[in-house]
């Protein structure tokens, strides 16, 4: 695959909406791109720790035992259900202080973002065809489009200073998490 191809692939795959972009769209709202900005840290750490344990452990484990993968996503299903609901009660919270997206959870989720495999087993070249130099541009992207979401998510961060207002910008990440878990669970039922 040729350079512009392959970050054109990565690019869009990481822009497309999932958990990992509406954490970070959440932080923007809720802090503003500029404390929320280290959360790109834990994003960038869980897509390369993702990355790494697919190709070098659980690659071969799924290719000769394929329910394996079939665990790994129900795995992320109760995942991202789990912060769906986190992020649900935030909005029931009158005092919004503080922070509900943090570091761990940005990583943790992006550690299980099923986007991870597909870099992994798709669109990353082998070890022998330039896999560093892969790696330094997917990093770039993640980066970047990461920040774009960050970015994004701020526009709304004066509003999310009224609680009535926080409370529906939880509620509609809620519903975006819900339905990306509903996205995954459909994907594994329709592969058995």
């Amino acid at each position: 695959m040729n350079l512009i191809v392959f970050a054109f692939a990565c690019a869009s795959l990481l822009a497309t909406p999932g958990p990992t972009n509406t954490l970070l769209a959440t932080a923007g709202a809720e802090v503003g791109w500029r404390r929320a900005r280290h959360l790109l840290v834990a994003e960038l750490a869980g897509y390369l720790l993702a990355i790494a344990i697919l190709r070098l452990a659980l690659g071969p484990i799924i290719a000769a035992k394929p329910e394996f993968a079939l665990a790994l996503q129900a795995a992320v299903v109760a995942y991202v259900l789990h912060l769906a609901i986190a992020v649900w009660k935030r909005g029931n919270v009158r005092d919004l202080a503080g922070r509900s997206i943090t570091f761990r959870r940005v990583f943790l989720t992006t550690l299980l973002n099923p986007k991870g495999a597909i870099f992994a087993f798709s669109l990353l070249p082998t070890a022998d065809d330039g896999l560093l130099f892969g790696l330094a541009v997917l990093s770039l992207e993640i980066v970047a489009i990461g920040f774009g979401w960050l970015r994004l998510g701020s526009t709304f961060h004066a509003k999310f200073h009224d609680a009535g207002h926080a409370k529906i910008g939880y509620r509609l990440s809620a519903g975006m998490l819900a339905c990306l878990a509903g996205v995954v669970a459909i994907r594994s039922i329709v592969a058995l």
